[in-house]
């Protein structure tokens, strides 16, 4: 079942890229008393991410923050050094990279979706959301192959 507007945030482990190196985060700690926004792309350094998603994020950063958004993560079926390299490489500094390597969270919010076509496996669908306090407030979810609601433009629209 796919998480919903109004949903609690499942039960699952990310992996949070840190200066220290990498370090594993529960999400119901993590999302827990706070406003963040996330998104996830199917693959760092793929096309659409490298060169739109993240950047979207990164460009309107201080417009979500000043909405009152206290956090911004993205997330991806990625190693922790590949999202680490990812956001030492797009410049994306005040954006948490967290690593969901195994696929863990993507499954249990119910947004996987099919990439072995591409040679990429199972892979989490291209999303935004705006979490408070564990509660997904907003949730915008890509048709396959599309980039409109997932960005930070968006977001900012509905904030």
């Amino acid at each position: 079942m796919t998480i919903q507007k109004g949903d609690t945030l499942p039960a699952a482990t990310l992996v949070k890229v840190t200066e220290g190196g990498p370090e594993q985060v529960a999400t119901t700690d993590y999302f827990k008393g706070r406003r963040v926004a996330v998104f996830s792309v199917p693959g760092a350094f793929t096309p659409t991410c490298s060169a739109r998603h993240l950047p979207s994020f990164i460009e309107k950063r201080d417009e979500l923050k000043a909405k009152g958004i206290e956090e911004i993560a993205a997330t991806a079926v990625n190693d922790a050094f590949v999202m680490g390299a990812w956001a030492k490489q797009a410049g994306a500094d005040g954006i948490t990279m967290l690593a969901d390597g195994n696929g863990e969270f993507v499954s249990a919010l119910g947004l996987t979706m099919d990439g072995s076509k591409f040679g990429m496996g199972t892979r989490g669908q291209r999303f935004s959301m705006v979490v408070n306090d564990g509660v997904v407030e907003q949730l915008n979810v890509e048709a396959p192959g599309e980039y409109n609601v997932s960005s930070a433009e968006h977001m900012l629209g509905q904030l």
